[in-house]
């Protein structure tokens, strides 16, 4: 078996030995807009000292009543960190999936970020409880939800809104220059683009 292949008994031999779940929730407030934003880390991940149950994770999220879920991470990674099946698990638990990926440490297109905010914001005024997370809920979902504030209010600068964010996540939250910039450029970059068409969609909806 090579190191990245997955023995359903793992569950069983990591039964005492789970990772917590780390799921936070951003308040709007800041941006006068009357919602929260979960950000997690990564359900069900098994990679070098993490171990998480996907199933506990999964209903975990279910029993925060938690409706649409968006994932920013690949196939790949989902892979990888051995949680294949993770958007089925979604489905079954009846969740709206959203996926947008994009890789670990780097930045989504301008036309991508400005339609994850899109669909977030529905979310949110449709009063969904909503989750976004990548694998450490610290770089990618950071980010994204870094320009979520950017987008709903025009007055708070882009400091500030990494600021919101680290004060939820912690220190880690958005982990690369090129993710420093991203936020830093986001209203001077969304300015100039046009708006997304449907084919930059990559939602897994229901």
């Amino acid at each position: 078996m090579n190191e990245h292949s997955f023995d359903s008994s793992d569950e069983e031999t990591l039964e005492n030995e789970q990772t917590p779940f780390e799921l936070s929730w951003l308040s709007l407030e800041p941006v006068n807009y009357g919602h929260i934003l979960g950000i997690s880390s990564l359900p069900g991940c098994k990679f070098k000292n993490i171990r998480r149950n996907l199933l506990q994770n999964v209903e975990e999220i279910k029993r925060l009543e938690i409706q649409d879920v968006f994932i920013f991470c690949t196939m790949s990674e989902l892979s990888y960190y051995r949680v294949p099946t993770l958007i089925q698990e979604y489905y079954k638990h009846d969740f709206v999936v959203h996926h947008y990926p994009f890789l670990d440490g780097d930045v989504p297109t301008i036309d991508t970020c400005q339609k994850i905010l899109e669909d977030l914001q529905i979310c949110m005024d449709n009063s969904r409880k909503t989750l976004i997370h990548c694998y450490g809920g610290l770089g990618r979902s950071c980010l994204i939800a870094a320009c979520l504030l950017l987008r709903l209010d025009d007055k708070i600068t882009p400091e500030e809104a990494i600021r919101l964010v680290k004060a939820v996540r912690g220190p880690s939250a958005i982990q690369t220059i090129k993710q420093y910039n991203f936020v830093n450029e986001f209203r001077e970059t969304a300015s100039h683009c046009h708006p997304p068409s449907e084919e930059t969609r990559q939602s897994l909806s229901r």
